[in-house]
């Protein structure tokens, strides 16, 4: 971390970011809706950080030495934090990313300087799906370090170490709940970790985009996709994998495309917050959440906790593009946030418990 704000490499500067409190959300709930702003990291978004303590940690260990070619496949933001990480400190880097992410991640991730291999989106199961290639490709030279951000607890770490202890003491320890959607897991994992062992009160949720298996996971231990699917990218896994292991998880959720579009809009118009579709996602559930929590627990003020995960620039081309979003059969103009609103306190819970045992 950069000392008197002064920093002499880019990958100082991950970290730190500040407790944004959104006012209209907290006005409509009468509770305090804050997103952590992952978006100030200069890689644009919260995988930075894992980006840099996996490569800390790998050199620490020894695996990763001067000289070598680090190799991951991502959706994008984990490229780009790791292009950051890996210039700063004197790596080259090779990303591969499935065909279909949205343009500015492509990009961001070649202008940082690596090197970016685009491959077919397929399922898991296909040897060609981007984690596949990534390992692949890393195994054929000894020279490459594989990332493996979903199954390097590194990733993990990263939220346990840095960013759990700085929503708390942003907070003032006040935290009473924390929601996230969950990609490789080592964000929630490292934050629910670290912020139950402060306070076990403090409640937990697992956002799961439409489409993804997190939801029914949580709840009977199989992986089954729900209806539909999320144009959200890198969030919603169909498997278990270490990073989410290390999660402490008290409820989960599913939230439709079309509540995230109604609410980005309506953040942006009134707040001037404009949210990537993963931050959106999480902030709706946040929404959700503290309407059905209400506005007080254990005789306090309801805080609700989440992050805006990343730059909601990398989402114009399908959050804020209605051409794409009629091609999901979305109309941004179908609900206001009013009835959004109405609509959440009167239909019945969709908060589940999490009452399957994955650790």
């Amino acid at each position: 971390m950069p000392i008197n704000g002064h920093a002499n490499k880019l990958s100082d500067l991950i970290g730190n970011t500040d407790l944004f409190t959104i006012p209209s959300l907290s006005r409509i709930t009468q509770c305090d809706i804050s997103v952590k702003c992952e978006f100030q990291n200069p890689g644009g978004s919260v995988k930075d950080r894992a980006a840099l303590q996996m490569v800390l940690a790998a050199i620490e260990s020894g695996e990763l030495k001067p000289g070598m070619t680090i190799v991951e496949g991502t959706a994008g933001n984990t490229g780009i934090g790791l292009a950051i990480v890996a210039k700063s400190l004197g790596f080259n880097l090779k990303v591969v990313m499935p065909k279909g992410q949205a343009k500015e991640k492509e990009q961001m991730i070649e202008l940082h300087g690596a090197e970016l291999i685009l491959v077919d989106a397929v399922p898991f199961s296909n040897p060609n799906h981007f984690y596949h290639t990534a390992k692949r490709i890393a195994e054929e030279n000894s020279d490459y370090w594989w990332a493996n951000q979903f199954e390097n607890t590194a990733n993990a770490d990263a939220h346990y170490l840095t960013t759990g202890p700085e929503i708390f003491t942003q907070s003032s320890g006040n935290v009473t709940c924390f929601v996230s959607a969950a990609g490789t897991g080592g964000t929630i994992g490292g934050i629910t970790k670290y912020l139950k062992e402060q306070n076990e009160a403090i409640k937990t949720i697992c956002v799961d985009p439409n489409g993804s298996g997190v939801y029914n996971f949580l709840q009977s231990g199989e992986y089954k996709a729900t209806s539909g699917g999320s144009f959200t990218e890198g969030i919603g896994i169909m498997r278990l994998v270490n990073n989410f292991k290390q999660a402490r998880i008290d409820e989960t959720l599913t939230i439709p495309d079309s509540d995230i579009v109604t609410l980005a809009n309506y953040v942006r118009q009134q707040d001037g917050l404009v949210l990537g579709s993963s931050s959106a996602l999480n902030v709706t559930a946040a929404f959700y959440s503290a309407l059905k929590y209400g506005p007080v627990s254990g005789g306090t003020k309801q805080h609700v906790v989440t992050l805006a995960c990343d730059l909601g620039e990398r989402s114009v081309s399908k959050l804020y593009n209605e051409d794409f979003l009629k091609t999901r059969d979305i109309d941004s103009a179908n609900e206001t946030m009013e009835q959004l609103t109405k609509r959440y306190l009167q239909e019945d819970d969709l908060l589940k418990l999490a009452s399957f045992d994955y650790r």
